[in-house]
């Protein structure tokens, strides 16, 4: 196995891209499949010892967690939800109890019920390559066959290629006071990355700029947009200005992905690399029209081996993201064992809690996290913690009433209401004409409601309409 080398982003070359295309899609999916499917592979010898890979037991645990302060006041704005997270025990019959955990609401896969009594009985070996058991369940029986099989969980993924993995710190959107001290205690903690959100609701300059030059030159600050910078046109310039910073390393899904050519645009034109999920556009557009420079990858362990040996063909780095608390995390260095395209800092969200339920935290040192060396995830639930926050499983995602308040230097002032929708804040800056774009002076904050006949009015008038601009 081999060291990471920690370097910002670079651009990699367009024909080393265009190699991708002289191989041709149609080997594509011989190279695309993980060694865990050829038969002398860890997973195919310890399926052949079915008398101790037999699921006898399945139990679920939901848990209610607490937030750190910093990130709380940006949770409760918009995904309060995120709290909620479920373990997941697999007992099998030799024995050896594998665990996993999922949020319940944001996650590429909820366990479900019925996913749970069709696993009874079956080989655990089996079934952990089956994307459909959602995430709780997919990751103990990783956990369980390991242990089983007295190999780290990496060793039925594929060949190690790395020993540690980059980690990267994260925060959904934040006022500038928030964000520097959070790029300041991912630091001080020993990481060298830090993602976050660029929004049109928050004055992306000032935060740019302040954490920017108060971060060593080494400290790398990526900005997911989630599509809100909506053209090339409009974002280039931005993109630009935050260009001359060399802590801003990585721009992720900036305008709609769909727009290929605007992408490419926006590639070409900056000096930070550019991210999008995985899938749109295809990768064939991708490589051909040069769209982006890496991708953001997760979901089930089936899906994500196959894109990661895409991307490796095609040249391509990606971020893993796998978002959970402190067994996802682990999970996911797994993967960054095996996965050689997977030198972008890994996005888990861990961080965002006060405890992440593990005995043992993942030590970040230098940027990177070594990968776990002992049976199955290699790392210990810690159950005191579990005991503590378990609470039961919530009949729906809660969403209690709220409303965000943004002011603008001119003094106009936006209200916009949580509607039922997890991105309800999100999803109208995606379109043209439904909040003010990017600018400069502004500032959002959560409005407590006062019982006042005006927070009423405004919530259930923005409950209706979308974000309510009032003007001076």
């Amino acid at each position: 196995p081999l060291q990471h080398n920690f370097q910002s982003f670079s651009r990699v070359s367009i024909m080393q891209r265009r190699r991708f295309m002289q191989t041709g899609f149609a080997g594509l999916a011989a190279t695309a499949l993980p060694e865990v499917y050829d038969q002398y592979s860890y997973a195919s010898r310890i399926g052949k010892r079915p008398s101790e890979l037999r699921i006898v037991e399945i139990k679920r645990q939901t848990v209610k967690l607490p937030f750190r302060p910093a990130p709380q006041r940006a949770m409760d704005r918009e995904i309060p939800h995120w709290r909620y997270c479920e373990i997941v025990t697999v007992e099998l019959s030799g024995g050896v109890v594998g665990i996993g955990e999922g949020l319940l609401y944001y996650s590429w896969g909820v366990t479900s019920e019925e996913a749970i009594q069709s696993a009874i009985g079956s080989n655990a070996a089996d079934l952990m390559w089956n994307d459909d058991l959602g995430a709780g369940l997919q990751m103990a029986l990783f956990d369980a066959v390991g242990k089983a099989g007295d190999v780290p969980a990496y060793r039925l993924l594929g060949n190690q290629v790395y020993d540690t993995t980059p980690l990267s710190w994260w925060n959904i959107d934040m006022p500038t006071k928030d964000m520097l001290s959070e790029c300041q205690e991912a630091l001080r903690l020993g990481y060298k990355a830090y993602k976050t959100k660029g929004r049109p609701w928050f004055d992306l300059w000032d935060q740019t700029a302040t954490c920017a030059q108060a971060m060593p030159a080494d400290f790398k600050i990526d900005m997911d947009f989630n599509e809100t910078l909506l053209t090339a046109e409009q974002g280039i310039p931005i993109l630009k200005w935050m260009d001359q910073f060399p802590q801003v390393d990585i721009y992720e899904s900036p305008i709609p992905q769909r727009d290929i050519q605007g992408n490419a645009a926006i590639t070409k034109a900056v000096r930070a690399g550019v991210s999008l999920h995985y899938g749109t556009p295809s990768p064939k557009d991708v490589v051909k029209y040069d769209v982006c420079d890496g991708f953001v990858i997760g979901g089930g362990a089936t899906r994500l081996m196959r894109q990661s040996h895409v991307a490796e063909t095609m040249d391509m780095r990606f971020w893993l993201q796998l978002v959970g608390a402190g067994l996802t995390a682990a999970f996911s260095l797994h993967f960054g064992a095996v996965c050689s395209a997977a030198t972008w800092p890994a996005v888990n969200c861990h961080q965002l809690y006060v405890h992440d339920m593990l005995k043992e935290p993942i030590r970040v040192r230098e940027g990177f996290a070594a990968i776990p060396d002992k049976p199955g995830l290699g790392v210990e639930l810690d159950w005191s913690i579990v005991n503590r926050y378990a609470v039961d499983r919530p009949t729906e995602r809660p969403d209690p009433a709220r409303m965000i308040e943004t002011t603008y230097a001119d003094g106009r002032r936006m209200y916009t209401a949580n509607n039922g929708t997890v991105n309800f804040m999100l999803n109208p800056a995606r379109s043209p004409g439904n909040m003010p774009y990017f600018e400069k002076g502004v500032d959002s904050k959560l409005l407590p409601n006062d019982g006042s006949g005006r927070w009423k009015e405004l919530y259930e008038r923005s409950r209706k309409e979308g974000p309510v601009v009032i003007k001076p």
